[in-house]
């Protein structure tokens, strides 16, 4: 079978090269061309030393591909998919230039007019557990950030159930490697080595992606949200604490019941027993989630586990691509976590 030809735009990023990696042991596809500005002109194994099995020349512009992953920062990847898409090509964006469906949104929360606010309708938000056969027939892809990721998988279930309502906060820490590749005083080892900080206070640019989200699955009563997002020192991984109100006082075995029938059919989310760690999902693309009632407060209380590189932005990329392909599901993305 001839495999699909497919391109990176922005390797040398952490999503960018979790790609190639994932990518070059996928049976269906091919990485026949991969970008990176500052490094162009130099092979990918000289400047990713990890990624030389690929032999490939990292470029200023990407060749004709037939799927390309946008791997760029926000603001920079709209234009770029709209050449794409213009040309034929299929595009699954990393960025959040596309997650957010009402245009007036991105100045507030990205600092920017949305080059192609038409094209923000056309987009299908990448969250295969809710979004699989839209998926399966777009030509635009907007990945989900990593933080809506783990919050909105572990909301999802009982908020489409009814069973919670406002507030709804998220506490949710994550690992440097979120912060991207360019170096910053917050990201520096002196300052995030054996330390926690909360950040973004005021409102972290996720925060409107995790209502829009939400409130679909609450068409009946709009969800107020805090979130509340944390650096933590570590490279990888995603830990979100997600609280509720109840409106009943439920059985908790049924909670354990709801989410295990919610995500029965779904290859990449497990609930477990007990309080999983981010450790659990390093390098592998699952979302671990662990619901528990607090009778005493009559909260729902659930934590959601994902590996921020993986299941939050190039293992998820990966799973819409077989979606869009009508490769299997899981092709490409069946490796367990790498522990400890």
């Amino acid at each position: 079978m001839e495999k699909i030809r497919t391109g990176i735009v922005n390797v040398t990023g952490y999503a960018g090269m979790e790609l190639a990696r994932l990518l070059s042991t996928h049976p269906g596809v091919e990485i026949t061309s991969v970008t990176g500005r500052s490094a162009a002109g130099q092979q990918l194994g000289s400047f990713l030393p990890h990624l030389a099995g690929l032999n490939l020349e990292i470029s200023a512009e990407l060749d004709r591909v037939e799927l390309a992953f946008l791997a760029l920062p926000h603001r920079e990847s709209a234009a770029e998919a709209e050449r794409l898409l213009a040309q034929g090509t299929r595009v699954i964006d990393i960025s959040a230039d596309f997650r957010l469906k009402q245009a007036e949104l991105y100045p507030k929360w990205y600092d920017f007019e949305h080059p192609c606010p038409e094209r923000l309708a056309e987009a299908v938000y990448g969250l295969p557990e809710l979004y699989r056969e839209q998926i399966k027939t777009a030509r635009l892809i907007a990945n989900p950030g990593c933080y809506p990721t783990a919050a909105i998988l572990a909301l999802a279930p009982a908020l489409e159930a009814g069973i919670v309502g406002s507030p709804v906060i998220i506490d949710a820490k994550s690992g440097i490697s979120g912060a991207g590749r360019n170096p910053s005083i917050k990201n520096h080892y002196c300052e995030a080595g054996d330390n926690v900080t909360a950040y973004a206070l005021d409102g972290h640019r996720h925060l409107p992606e995790i209502i829009q989200e939400l409130d679909l699955l609450s068409p009946r009563e709009k969800i107020s949200v805090t979130f509340v997002p944390h650096l933590v020192p570590t490279s990888r991984g995603i830990l979100a604490t997600c609280y509720a109100r109840l409106k009943q006082e439920p059985d908790p075995r049924e909670i354990q019941q709801l989410y295990s029938d919610f995500y029965r059919e779904e290859p990449f989310i497990r609930i477990t027993a007990s309080p999983p760690h981010t450790k659990h999902t390093t390098g592998a693309n699952y979302c671990l989630i662990h619901p528990v009632v607090d009778s005493r407060t009559n909260q729902l209380i659930v934590i959601s586990v994902i590996d921020n590189l993986v299941k939050g932005a190039a293992g998820q990329a990966i799973q819409n691509m077989n979606l869009m392909l009508g490769f299997e599901e899981t092709t490409g993305l069946g490796m367990p976590a790498l522990y400890p």
